[in-house]
């Protein structure tokens, strides 16, 4: 399968999402933000134009301004997006990446920040904190371990700077050696990701059994009228953007190339009747789906 590469519909929707103040000119969401930064950076790669290198820029000192705390960056700026999650800032790692292919000063700031949230995140030998007070100080009430946070870190350093992050990528590995074998994610966005996360180290243990798996349990959650249910046991459940997210993680590992095709064609003209229609997220991750750009390995130089 080859991926997508729709720009003429990126572009549009980001003359949109700009026109109605939804993104990047919105309220600031670290997720979002993260996938929107990637884009930017795949546009300036594709068309050669500066004006998206200066955009994802902007965006980052953006985001540092609005979100950035003494340790770490908070979820969003809504006053119930309070916290850290370590998902949403190894994705904006990972993006922090992609820029600093192109101007070196983001690399270090992605390595900095690393460093910065590493230990407070991780219980040696145990997991990784899926979520954490603003400061950092202890783990949020009511949250334990994220399943898949290990395998965030670990892609998410490794495409940084193996060498500056041995020891915190070390860290990763001993806990998703740990996990990997009996990990069964059933969640759809969860599965998108780790497909995704798959394809940058295929030949890994982990990566081989999680992608057959990962491709096991989308088979079940796919419904014939053109989407993946949100769970095996959830069939009249549906998202775009995390519909979107599995078209990613589907286009990295190259399957079901038909699927991708049929759910952006359904999501395209679905409307949920809720915030999601309006949302930033599921805008942005509309246009990754469309073209994913440099969050796959080959365009990436990974």
């Amino acid at each position: 399968m080859t991926a997508l590469a729709e720009t003429d519909y990126v572009l549009d929707k980001l003359r949109w999402m700009r026109a109605e103040r939804i993104w990047p000119n919105g309220l600031r969401y670290l997720w979002t933000d993260a996938f929107g930064l990637v884009l930017l950076v795949s546009l300036y790669e594709e068309l050669k134009d500066e004006k998206f290198l200066e955009e994802a820029e902007w965006l980052v000192a953006q985001v540092e301004r609005v979100l950035g705390r003494p340790r770490g960056i908070r979820i969003g700026e809504a006053p119930d997006r309070d916290g850290q999650y370590f998902h949403y800032l190894a994705m904006w790692l990972y993006a922090l990446g992609v820029l600093g292919r192109h101007r070196v000063d983001y690399k270090e700031k992605g390595v900095a920040l690393a460093r910065q949230i590493h230990d407070a995140f991780l219980v040696p030998g145990r997991g990784i904190f899926w979520k954490m007070q603003e400061d950092l100080s202890a783990p949020y009430p009511g949250y334990g371990f994220g399943a898949l946070d290990a395998f965030d870190g670990y892609l998410s350093y490794r495409m940084l700077d193996e060498a500056a992050l041995s020891r915190e990528i070390a860290d990763m590995r001993t806990l998703i050696d740990r996990t990997a074998d009996d990990l069964v994610i059933t969640q759809d966005l969860g599965l998108g990701m780790m497909l995704w996360m798959t394809h940058f180290f295929p030949a890994e243990p982990w990566a081989r059994v999680q992608r057959s798996r990962c491709l096991g349990m989308l088979d079940r959650m796919w419904i014939e009228s053109g989407y993946f249910c949100r769970e095996p046991s959830l069939p009249h459940v549906k998202f775009a953007f995390t519909n979107y997210g599995v078209s990613v993680g589907l286009q990295a590992v190259g399957a079901r190339p038909e699927r991708v095709q049929q759910l952006n064609v359904f999501f395209d003209s679905y409307r949920s009747g809720d915030e999601y229609d309006r949302a930033a997220i599921t805008h942005v991750m509309a246009c990754s789906s469309h073209y994913p750009g440099q969050l796959l390995a080959l365009a990436a130089g990974a």
